[in-house]
């Protein structure tokens, strides 16, 4: 059973940074592609990154594009994801996901199996 576990969340100002993690443990993690999702009160789940089982394709939002960075280690037991320049509308539980199946990242949540239980990134303005 595969299992993730992010950390890092907490409360920043606008403009500041943040870097999350997720740690992967169970079979075989490395052949999974990951995404980060995000989920603000009221709203649905949605993208964020992604990053193909290789770490060598990366994919994002367009709200985030240029100021999130998504990366994993060459083990494949950890996923990472550096947010910059932060804004109030970036507060939410930013979760990891993974799917055995994908090789490279995708933006549906319905494509991915494996969740972890969430951290909560607040940003004040």
């Amino acid at each position: 059973q595969v299992q993730l576990v992010e950390s890092g969340g907490g409360l920043v100002q606008a403009g500041g940074s943040l870097n999350l993690s997720c740690a992967v443990s169970g079979p075989t993690p490395r052949i999974y592609a990951m995404g980060w999702f995000r989920q603000a009160p009221g709203k649905e789940r949605e993208f964020a990154a992604g990053v193909s089982w290789r770490g060598d394709s990366t994919v994002y939002a367009d709200s985030v594009k240029g100021r999130f960075s998504i990366s994993r280690d060459t083990a494949g037991n950890t996923l990472y994801l550096i947010m910059n320049n932060l804004k109030p509308e970036d507060t939410a539980v930013y979760y990891c996901a993974a799917d055995p199946s994908l090789v490279v990242a995708r933006r549906s949540s319905r494509e991915y199996t494996y969740w972890g239980q969430g951290t909560q990134v607040t940003v004040s303005s």
